[in-house]
């Protein structure tokens, strides 16, 4: 995930760039804390003779990422 500051309406500024878990794609932020949260899960070894599946999640393994300073 790259993080950026937006220093003006058409200027931004790379900060940083944190490694989350697979499958971590949507984001949501709390606007006060500046924290984000992405949830996810664990997901199943992919299988060799389906190089194209989607990965199956892994039931009873869903968990939210939180990420702040």
């Amino acid at each position: 995930m790259s993080v950026f500051n937006e220093k003006s309406a058409d200027k931004l500024e790379a900060v940083a760039t944190v490694t989350t878990k697979r499958g971590a794609r949507t984001i949501t932020i709390d606007e006060q804390t500046h924290w984000l949260y992405l949830p996810t899960a664990d997901f199943e070894k992919a299988d060799p003779n389906t190089p194209n599946a989607r990965p199956r999640m892994i039931p009873g393994t869903f968990q939210v990422l939180v990420v702040g300073k």
